[in-house]
């Protein structure tokens, strides 16, 4: 088994991840270890502020192609290239008679949907760490469902966990 196999099933990680602060249910290494600006990993520094990832909870309204299941694995392709991040699968499901669920696993998080095409109406989310950037997702999913309709709420995820354990 590979190094990266290990990682992802969590083996040979010395992270002190074991080390679990039960007053918060944080483990205190791994947060102490987020504020070292040597660090290398996919966490995300900006603004004084440091977070695993962007999440972008995307409104898409008015748009048209929403039951097409072809044109919603083509738009996540199409964001994953923009927004610099790596595909590892995309499963969709069409459902009976209109709506898609879906995701694209990324190495840098997911992107999901669901829509309700009766209403033009696509509940997207984009959530990526790392050097990725979701904003460009934005307006892929503009000209992929042909509507300038959309909002955006940005959440900065863990953000509010290593502020309180900085502060701690």
């Amino acid at each position: 088994m590979s190094d990266a196999n290990l990682f992802q099933l969590g083996i040979g990680l010395e992270t002190g991840a074991h080390e679990e602060d039960t007053a918060r249910g944080v483990p205190t290494a791994i947060v102490n270890s987020l504020v070292d600006a040597d660090r290398e990993d996919h966490f995300i520094r900006r603004d004084g502020k440091v977070f695993a990832g962007t999440h972008l909870i995307i409104e898409v309204m008015k748009g048209t192609g929403l039951d097409c299941q072809p044109r919603i694995e083509d738009a996540f392709r199409k964001m994953v290239e923009v927004c610099g991040a790596t595909l590892l699968h995309i499963h969709t499901h069409k459902f009976s008679p209109q709506g898609v669920s879906g995701v694209a696993v990324l190495a840098e998080s997911h992107i999901s949907v669901h829509t309700w095409p009766e209403i033009g109406y696509g509940a997207f989310d984009v959530f990526m760490c790392g050097d990725a950037e979701p904003w460009k997702a934005v307006d892929v999913l503009k000209s992929a469902f042909e509507t300038d309709v959309v909002e955006v709420r940005e959440l900065l995820r863990g953000e509010e966990i290593v502020a309180k354990e900085i502060a701690a």
